[in-house]
């Protein structure tokens, strides 16, 4: 065969569609570049997250749409190539539907940039960071499901098959909901998390006699961060079924505490003197609450309280850390007495204070 024959536009549509291509690849570059010669600029931080999760996308989209609008311009003069446009259509429904869901990650970038992680009391960034990431999920779900829908929809044999499946689910989809519903189970859980947020990111909970922090919240499981790097995977329904303790429930703000067992000599005055020294000279503390107090008594001693504030989970942590550091540097140093010992550590010293004044 000739190759003009084959290049030839009523034989075959591969010279118009090549053009076509061709034309959206060059539209897509100009696109391309106008928006990294924008993304440049500090101040539009928009821009940039568009130029970091869209511009793979427009290599594909322009040059898709050109052809398929070529290839239904052809097909109308020449019916026979008609599945030509059926899979430029096929393609084209798959890359949009690419699309919008890099402009729903784009829209959840731009919307996190805006929160304010760094304020001492960051209750209110988490709460929307919490429902972004949640919401985020829930509409690509969506768009993907959308996409497929249309896919289906669009040919006429394709849409009687469907709708021949559609007619027969009624049957299957209620043992598929008995099969399920443990994981309908968890995605309605979460919907009700991501709305009254009794749990958010980075929350201090106390789950399973863990402490740990809110790491991720999914669609059917959550990741408990615990105070020694390993995670607890619990299912969402676990936090609409069980009790546990949310220390950052309503605000950032914690009270720690740190807890010595002293003996009975250890002056709790000048100790309590010390707790507050020490406190007016960190950062940590944010000069709210403290106290120190005799909470308990355990035979042959005492059970001393040291209670602090901080502005946050992490900065409370730290301060206790310090405080207990202070402390007992100081009592080791000042008053050596007033450490753990027992009644007959006390009767020797005394014996051997007796020897030497004889």
């Amino acid at each position: 065969m000739d190759f003009l024959e084959v290049l030839n536009y009523r034989n075959a549509p591969w010279l118009i569609l090549t053009i076509a291509a061709l034309v959206g690849l060059v539209m897509s570059l100009l696109l391309i570049n106008l928006i990294r010669i924008a993304a440049s600029r500090e101040q539009w931080r928009a821009v940039r997250a568009v130029r970091e999760n869209l511009t793979n996308v427009l290599f594909f989209f322009l040059p898709m749409v050109a052809v398929t609008i070529a290839a239904r311009a052809y097909t109308i003069a020449y019916p026979d190539y008609a599945w030509v446009f059926i899979l430029c259509k096929i393609v084209l429904i798959a890359v949009t539907t690419w699309l919008v869901v890099r402009i729903v990650i784009i829209v959840e970038k731009i919307l996190v940039d805006q929160l304010d992680f760094n304020t001492p009391d960051n209750n209110q960034a988490r709460r929307l960071f919490t429902k972004i990431k949640f919401v985020k999920r829930m509409v690509i779900i969506l768009v993907v499901t959308i996409g497929v829908s249309i896919l289906l929809l669009s040919f006429d044999s394709v849409r009687q098959y469907g709708v021949g499946i559609l007619t027969s689910a009624g049957i299957v989809s209620v043992i598929i909901g008995f099969a399920a519903q443990k994981s309908l189970a968890n995605l309605m859980a979460g919907i009700q998390i991501a709305f009254t947020q009794p749990i958010k990111i980075d929350d201090v909970v106390i789950v399973e006699g863990e402490w740990g922090r809110i790491e991720e919240i999914n669609l059917t499981y959550v990741v408990v961060n615990i105070w020694y790097l390993r995670r607890i995977v619990l299912p969402i329904t676990y936090f609409i079924e069980n009790p546990f303790q949310n220390w950052t429930r309503n605000e950032s703000a914690l009270i720690g505490t740190a807890f010595f067992q002293l003996n009975y000599h250890a002056p709790i005055p000048r100790l309590r003197e010390k707790l507050k020294e020490i406190l007016d000279t960190t950062p940590l503390w944010n000069g709210k609450s403290w106290a120190l107090q005799v909470t308990d008594t355990q035979g042959q001693l005492m059970v001393v309280r040291a209670l602090m504030s901080a502005r946050n989970s992490g900065e409370t942590f730290d301060l206790r850390c310090l405080v207990r550091e202070k402390m007992i540097e100081f009592i080791v140093q000042e008053y050596p007495e007033a450490l753990p010992s027992t009644r007959i550590e006390e009767q020797k010293k005394q014996v051997r204070i007796t020897d030497t004044g004889l």
